[in-house]
Formats: C-alpha cells, sequence, structure tokens
C-alpha cells in the first residue's frame, strides 16, 4: 500500500486470495527478516487499532506519524480517511 495509507490485515488476506485468514497476514508479518523492505507498518487491524503492544507498537505509531496519518483521541486511525482502496 501507498506512503500515507494503512491497509487491514484482513484487507490483506482478502487482495492475497485469502479470504478469512487475516491471521496468517500477522504470521506472515511477524516472521520477517530484519531489514526487509516492507511497509508492515502500514497494517492495522479492522477497527483502526495498531494490533502490538509495548515498543513494538510505540515504533509502529511512530512510523505511522512521520507519513502524516493521524490518531483519533481513542488511538484509532480513522479508516475513512487513511484506509488504502486496494489495487
Amino acid at each position: 500500500m501507498p506512503y500515507g495509507r494503512v491497509a487491514t490485515y484482513g484487507q490483506i488476506a482478502r487482495e492475497a486470495g485469502m479470504e478469512d485468514h487475516a491471521r496468517l497476514v500477522g504470521y506472515a508479518l511477524h516472521a520477517l527478516p530484519k531489514g526487509i523492505q516492507i511497509p508492515w507498518h502500514r497494517v492495522i487491524n479492522s477497527a483502526g487499532r495498531i494490533s502490538l503492544g509495548g515498543p513494538s507498537a510505540r515504533r509502529q505509531k511512530k512510523l505511522l506519524e512521520q507519513e502524516g496519518i493521524q490518531f483519533l483521541p481513542s488511538g484509532k486511525i480513522s479508516l475513512k480517511v487513511y484506509q488504502w482502496d486496494g489495487l
């Protein structure tokens, strides 16, 4: 997905032809080797939240904010505003 946009785990699964396998997307992203250039930080859950915790969540939030993505006071990202519309 492009800079300044996010996609949900489920959306990525659908794009890959794997409807109902959103968790597999999470597992695949978690297993990425260090240093790989995939925009993992642009993938969030269907509620518009970062699914990670601790330092990883803070890093993801920082990377998203650097791309101009704003978080609502609730900690969510507006999918209406920032969700990638796919291919």
